[in-house]
């Protein structure tokens, strides 16, 4: 938990401090959900609880849709954005359903909760042409962490694996000779995910050239190093991807935009739908969708800049 999530856990009653942990221990044991999601839906739950016990609750059994919503009106005259709003909202069904299974709640009331919709801005993507000179933006010099780097960034475009996804890699999870890694996503689900040649030839250098200077007895497996020899931390992806971008005047660009960039010139490119649903670990093929309306706008965009009579 955050301070001010821990803060205001701490001053919840009994019954409903108890209530939080025990979702928490079942969305991390028994879902499988990542740190971030637990911890994001906690905070959200121990904000709803808060928001309970203002309006006289003392127990988890106490609330009602009444107070549901009410929070959730608060948060929206506070500024919250309506992507919040509805993550939120999807955090309080989680926890309903849940006591109700559990029996701390007599009706599920979550599930008359109804929240509009989170607007869905289309992601910013490179064209291909960007994407290749962020990935060559590291140059040709054999330094450790240049030959990590320029590595990290053909994996990314690559594969289009999340940053998270990335740095959990080991060396035994890269077949080189297939040119295809193992990916463990989100709730444990395993993939296989293909790469190309200069992706392969990127890793050969890092790992013939670059790891081993970088290693320490701490390394473990971890295919991808930190300059002390631990496994690389998003942290650090995400300031080398930017860093890079912003060194070679591009757009500014983060490892989950090289995601949205390779999906989109897979498309681009003629890539069944499903097959990339598949690629990005993605549950839902709504997810992988978005990605049609971006090649689209882009299709629109370069008919009204080059078509006569557009």
């Amino acid at each position: 938990m955050g301070r001010s999530t821990q803060a205001l856990h701490e001053t919840l009653p009994h019954p409903m401090r108890e209530a939080v942990d025990e979702f928490a221990r079942h969305l991390s044991h028994v879902e499988n959900r990542s740190t971030h999601t637990v911890r994001a839906y906690v905070g959200d739950v121990v904000s709803l609880l808060d928001h309970a016990v203002r309006m006289g609750c003392a127990a988890p059994g106490e609330l009602d849709i009444s107070v549901l919503r009410s929070w959730l009106a608060r948060l929206r005259t506070l500024g919250g954005a309506r992507s919040s709003l509805a993550r939120r909202a999807a955090a309080a069904r989680t926890f309903s359903a849940w006591a109700h299974r559990g029996g701390l709640l007599t009706t599920d009331i979550g599930a008359q909760l109804a929240t509009p919709k989170a607007n869905r801005d289309l992601p910013t993507v490179l064209r291909a042409d960007q994407a290749t000179e962020l990935v060559l933006a590291p140059g040709e010099e054999a330094a450790p962490t240049l030959l990590r780097d320029r590595a990290v960034l053909e994996m990314l475009y690559a594969t289009g694996i999340r940053v998270s996804e990335l740095c959990g890699l080991d060396r035994a999870d890269v077949d080189g000779g297939r040119r295809v890694v193992r990916v463990i996503g989100k709730g444990d689900k395993e993939r296989s995910v293909p790469y190309g040649q200069p992706a392969q030839e990127a890793l050969d250098d890092w790992l013939r050239l670059g790891r081993s200077s970088l290693a320490v007895a701490a390394s473990g497996d971890a295919l991808f190093l930190g300059a002390r020899g631990g496994r690389l931390q998003p942290t650090v992806v995400r300031r080398l991807v930017s860093g890079y971008a912003r060194a070679a005047g591009l757009p500014h660009t983060t490892p989950h935009g090289l995601r949205h960039s390779a999906a989109t010139h897979l498309l681009d490119g003629g890539a069944d739908l499903r097959a990339v649903q598949e690629l990005l670990g993605h549950a839902s093929l709504a997810t992988t969708q978005i990605y049609t309306h971006v090649s689209m706008e882009r299709l629109r965009a370069a008919y009204r800049q080059a078509h006569p009579r557009a």
